[in-house]
This record gives C-alpha cells, structure tokens and sequence, in this order.
C-alpha cells in the first residue's frame, strides 16, 4: 500500500471533516451570540431556559447528541431521518453554539460598567455602545478561548464516525480491517496537526493584531 494511495484516499476523508468544521463554525459563532443575549436577558424565564439549554447541551457528551439527532426523530416521532452528514453538522451547531454563548457572555460580562456609563452619558445608543465601544474589546477577551474551542472543534469532528459518517479516522480504520496495517492511522492524525497548526498560526497572528486594545 503506497504513500500516494493513502493519501489521497485520507483526503477524501478529511473533505469531510472540513465540511463539517466550516458549516459548524458558520451557524455556532451567530447562534450562540444569540443564545448569549438570551442568558443575559432580563426576562427572567428566557434567562432561565437558556441557561438550563445551556447546562444540557455542556453537560452531555456531543457522541450522545450526534445519536440522538440522527436517531432520535424518527424513533420519537416517525420522522423522516436527516442524512448522516447533516445531521453531525445540526448536532455539532446546537453543542458548540451552547459552548460559544458562554464565552461571548463572559466576554461581554466583564467589560467595566463604566464604559456603558460613559458612552450613555455621551448620547451613544445601545446598538452604538455595543457596536462601537465594546464590541472589539469583547473579541479581545474571547480569543483565547474561542481559539481553543475551534482547536477542539477539529478534533470532535472525527466523531463524525460514530454513525458512520465516512471521515479521515474511518478511512484510515478501514485500512487495518482489509490489509492489516496500522500506519495509515497515525498518518491521519497529521492532518489533524496540520490543520491545528495553521490555525494556531492565524489566532496568534489576530491576537497581536488586537494587541493594542488593553482589556
């Protein structure tokens, strides 16, 4: 089994890891601004609801989700099944939205009231307060921790494989199967590396970008 072979098969694989990555980043980061305002609300049954939302979706392990998404429809209810790919990317949304709210609330959370006071006192509105004055400290304070939530992000969507979404770990499994070698298995996680390293690259690059804003 040559080098090239594999390669290229894992690839195939790893397109489908990516797939997922960029859809779930896509949907999580908007939603869970949302599902943050909602923790933050002052309609205290939204709080409320959110934050046990929230609790559910942190506490349970994603495997358990990525099953009873694809499953759980139509055994419950007589749905339909969503495809595999489709729905490891739904479950993948509603975890890491949950995981993102937290951070966006305590990034928004720990920004001194007095710069509210002091854009108040200056005639800002809400939406020019958020937009203008707190806005770019936030992502200040988030990137850290969102950098390592997307990190993890990479990593999770090998679960893909649990209900037998064909990505890179998979492809690699089958090589041990048919032609007794394990390699291929180590190989795969290169990518993972790779990958992993680049955007370690990019977040550091954002941060010092960001540096001048003093949090």
């Amino acid at each position: 089994m040559d080098l090239f072979t594999v390669t290229s098969r894992l690839l195939i694989g790893f397109g489908e890891n990516c797939i997922i990555f960029l859809l779930t980043l896509l949907f999580a980061l908007p939603l869970g601004l949302v599902i943050a305002f909602g923790s933050m609300s002052k309609f205290k049954p939204l709080a409320w609801l959110t934050k046990i939302f929230v609790w559910i979706i942190r506490g349970s392990p994603l495997m358990l989700q990525v099953i009873i998404v694809y499953y759980g429809p139509g055994l419950m209810w007589g749905w339909k099944a969503m495809g595999r790919t489709e729905a490891v990317i739904v479950a993948f949304i509603i975890n890491y939205a949950a995981y993102f709210s937290e951070i966006y609330r305590g990034g928004i959370e720990g920004i001194p009231k007095g710069q509210y006071e002091a854009a108040q006192v200056l005639g800002m509105t809400k939406s020019q307060i958020f937009f203008k004055v707190i806005l770019m400290q936030v992502i200040k304070r988030i990137l850290a921790p969102m950098s390592n939530e997307v990190i993890t992000l990479v990593k999770d969507t090998s679960l893909a494989r649990t209900i037998a979404v064909k990505e890179i770990i998979m492809y690699a499994q089958e090589y041990i199967a048919a032609n007794a070698i394990i390699w291929p298995l180590f190989y795969s996680g290169v990518f993972f590396l790779a990958f992993n390293g680049i955007l370690t690259i990019l977040f550091g690059w954002l941060e010092k970008k960001l540096s001048y804003f003093k949090v």
